[in-house]
């Protein structure tokens, strides 16, 4: 049997929300950011965001995925985090 990790993603951009979607579907994922509006939409199954594989992975997959704005929570039990920072493209 595989086992399974505790894994918090800071940020929940397309990144971030691609690798929590990803991970999910195996490990139990906990979703970090500070954006309440983001936070109660991922743990409503929608996405933030637009993308289409991560809309149909968050309305028909089995995902252990939840997103919450406490970070200390996340970040304290975890076995891996993964940051998923904004990165400045229009140098």
């Amino acid at each position: 049997m595989k086992k399974r990790y505790d894994i918090a993603v800071a940020g929940t951009g397309h990144v971030g929300l691609s690798i929590a979607t990803l991970l999910a579907q195996n490990h139990k994922v906990t979703a970090v950011d500070i954006i309440p509006e983001k936070v109660e939409l991922i743990n409503n199954r929608k996405s933030p965001i637009r993308d289409d594989y991560i809309e149909k992975y968050l309305d028909e997959k089995e995902l252990d995925l939840v997103a919450t704005l406490d970070a200390k929570s996340a970040y304290q039990n975890a076995d891996y985090v993964v940051v998923a920072a904004p990165t400045n493209v229009y140098l």
